[in-house]
């Protein structure tokens, strides 16, 4: 799936922005959590003060720190100014470890009664213990402290730092502050950067999706290009190995699984590490304790996963082979609708259909359930771990060790890194799918074609058009039965070279030689004394005008489609290669004439109608080189006389190779070859091989009445008139 991406191109240089993207996006996310605990903790528990260590402190009460100060560094911090009101010298953050302590046991002593002191010492009305200690004497004092301290030896961090807060707000409003403002504004800071945050993130959302889903667009575009180029690269040996249905199947559904895994990839896969690596650190850094829950949490999604892909799995790769399968079907019934119908076998066709559809069908609801039953053991595992954290994060705040604001952040930060656990998941639902789709592209991409050219391929040397099988044998890909048999002849230009024989004695696949649609297993086929393999694709097909044996016409209009073997064509040309094709009836009858529509397929002309304007379109090439692969067959007797005369005039300098079924169309031909079983049977003129070629006299009796094989090469006219008063 990996190896996709490279067909990304100079889009991939996106990626890293993309990552920088999802940083920022999951820092923003995983700040969040923070802010929502400081709004809980120091807004509204705290009263919107942060820190013990404030910036002034009344002289009074500084001295009340002095004496449970065990650093002996809060005179290093904090100095007297000339008001007697002692000001920090340092940056909280850095003063706070310090002041914690003795601000934490002033604010516990000044409201606590005198069962802290030893019986003895008796307090009077209004003074608090911390006043009491600062009257007595240094002796008297020292070993008081020593007890309290040991008091307070057992007290957490958590409760110490709000014992500390609270000494903050005592002087806080003992120095006049607004308190109910100091809290609110807090609360609207905080809430402020919060929705900065969540702009940051929604901008970088949007923005990482659009690339994300540019990037997907220009990947598709890119692999259904390479598949297109490489697909019309291939040799017939390779379209026989991918059928049309799986080649369309890759080209489309293929790649449009592979292109909505890549824009997920860059904006779910990459961004989940992100996102749970940056949700762990947060999660060891609140110090709960609670890091276990996390592990079982990961450790039930992981066991979830495994188990329903050990039971997809399978499926997700059967299903791209019956969505094959019903391309297939349905291409089928489609194209050979006429057939089907005039057979009635409607019912037969639409089980077939109904058959492949409800496999397909069946796949995908299997694949859907098992994944449905994900998502209620993925939502029982995030309860069951959110009840994990708010019962054992109850003890832990009533035990001292924790705040409120600490446990949201913490089932808040587990919350993140389950769900980044959960994109993972949901992404291991579409990888297989999309592996076994960017398989199966791939497959495509890396086969390389059994016909390619040479580095040093030649582009010139066709001038006459003269064609010499020298004793060609061939077989199809690795299969030791030979097709055809040791076929040595020259077709001269300025001749016609006819090749007759009984179906399947190989008479198609010997002229697909020609224009390398295969290539000899023995021997070779020049053309002009250069040998076919060693002419470039592309200038020996340039030089061949092949009329096939089923006429295909593309959408658009008839001089579209007579341009395919010209773009250059001029009107004028088109209205001639018509002419000798007789097409000009049947093009100048319709309103449009030459810009009249052609259906896909060519479905609204008639199949002679077809073949003709196939001739036409080799006609408008001009090659030196003409094929024609039993072109004449659907041509009634007096059109395929009429065209055969027309085009003798035309190509009078061509080479012409006709490939025949009906002795009428291929009576003039100046050399005839007999193929049987893939081996020349005969050769010679119509006269010669009905004397010296049994298998050839044979078809001819079969298709000639006993006067024109008596009269042998005939006048066409005289051909014609026998065949009607027949």
């Amino acid at each position: 799936m990996i190896k996709m991406l490279k067909y990304l191109g100079k889009s991939a240089a996106w990626i890293p922005l993309i990552v920088a993207l999802l940083i920022v996006q999951a820092f923003c996310d995983l700040a969040l959590p923070q802010y929502t605990s400081d709004i809980v903790d120091v807004g509204i528990q705290q009263g919107g003060v942060e820190t013990a260590a404030l910036d002034e402190i009344r002289g009074e009460s500084f001295e009340k720190l002095l004496m449970f100060d065990k650093s002996d560094k809060l005179l290093k911090y904090y100095y007297y100014d000339d008001v007697g009101i002692v000001s920090r010298g340092l940056n909280a953050e850095d003063v706070e470890p310090y002041i914690t302590y003795p601000a934490a046991v002033v604010y516990a002593l000044e409201n606590a009664d005198s069962s802290m002191l030893p019986e003895s010492v008796k307090l009077p009305e209004g003074m608090t213990i911390v006043d009491a200690l600062l009257a007595m004497p240094e002796e008297m004092r020292k070993p008081m402290i020593e007890e309290i301290n040991k008091q307070f030896e057992g007290y957490s961090d958590i409760m110490l730092s709000q014992m500390a807060i609270g000494f903050a707000r005592s002087e806080l409003e003992a120095q006049g502050t607004d308190m109910d403002a100091l809290r609110i504004n807090y609360i609207f800071k905080t809430g402020a950067k919060m929705m900065g945050m969540a702009l940051l993130v929604m901008a970088v959302t949007i923005v990482v999706g659009f690339i994300a889903a540019q990037l997907g667009a220009l990947f598709g575009m890119n692999v259904r290009e390479k598949i297109f180029r490489k697909v019309i690269s291939f040799s017939n040996s390779e379209m026989d190995k991918f059928s049309t249905a799986s080649l369309i199947t890759r080209s489309t559904n293929d790649i449009q699984q592979v292109q909505m895994v890549i824009v997920m990839m860059l904006r779910m896969i990459l961004y989940a590490p992100i996102l749970g690596i940056g949700g762990v650190i947060k999660v060891v850094r609140t110090g709960t304790g609670m890091g276990w829950i996390i592990f079982i949490a990961v450790a039930a999604i992981l066991i979830l996963v495994a188990i329903l892909m050990s039971v997809a799995m399978p499926k997700f790769k059967m299903m791209q082979k019956l969505i094959d399968r019903l391309n297939l079907v349905t291409r089928e019934i489609l194209t050979g609708l006429s057939v089907i119908r005039a057979f009635s076998r409607e019912e037969y066709e639409e089980a077939r259909f109904d058959t492949a559809n409800k496999n397909l069908m069946q796949t995908q609801l299997f694949t859907n359930r098992v994944m449905t039953v994900m998502m209620p053991f993925m939502t029982l595992i995030m309860n069951g771990i959110s009840v994990l954290i708010v019962w054992f994060g109850a003890k832990g705040i009533d035990g001292g060790e924790m705040q409120v604001g600490d446990m949201m952040a913490f089932l808040t930060y587990t919350m993140q890194i389950v769900m980044s656990f959960l994109m993972l998941t949901m992404m291991s639902i579409m990888l297989p799918r999309a592996s076994v789709s960017a398989n199966r592209i791939s497959e495509v991409l890396e086969t390389e074609p059994s016909i390619s050219d040479k580095e040093q391929a030649v582009e010139s040397g066709i001038t006459e058009g003269r064609v010499k099988f020298d004793d060609v044998s061939f077989s199809y890909g690795d299969s030791e039965e030979k097709v055809l048999h040791h076929i040595s002849f020259t077709a001269n230009p300025g001749e016609t070279t006819a090749i007759i024989g009984s179906t399947g004695s190989g008479k198609s696949t010997m002229i697909n030689l020609i224009p390398r649609f295969f290539d000899v297993t023995e021997g070779t086929i020049t053309v002009d004394g250069t040998d076919v393999r060693d002419f470039s694709q592309h200038y020996l097909r340039e030089n061949i005008g092949l009329v096939p044996q089923k006429g295909v016409l593309f959408s658009g209009t008839i001089a579209s489609n007579l341009r395919f073997g010209g773009d250059t064509a001029s009107d004028e040309q088109l209205r001639e290669a018509a002419a000798i094709a007789q097409s000009t009836d049947f093009i100048e009858a319709k309103p449009e004439k030459y810009e009249s529509p052609i259906a896909q397929g060519g479905t609204n002309v008639s199949g002679g109608q077809k073949q003709r304007l196939s001739i036409a379109r080799a006609i408008v090439k001009k090659p030196k080189i003409y094929i024609f692969d039993d072109s004449f067959s659907a041509l009634d007797y007096k059109t395929d006389a009429a065209l055969r005369k027309a085009l003798n005039e035309q190509v009078a300098d061509s080479t012409v190779i006709i490939v025949a079924q009906r002795i009428s169309t291929i009576l003039h031909a100046d050399k005839i070859i007999v193929l049987d079983e893939g081996r020349i049977a005969g050769m010679g003129t119509h006269e010669e091989l009905l004397e010296s070629c049994e298998i050839y006299e044979q078809i001819a009796s079969s298709q000639l009445s006993e006067n024109e094989l008596k009269r042998g090469r005939s006048s066409e006219s005289a051909q014609i008139s026998g065949k009607e008063a027949e």
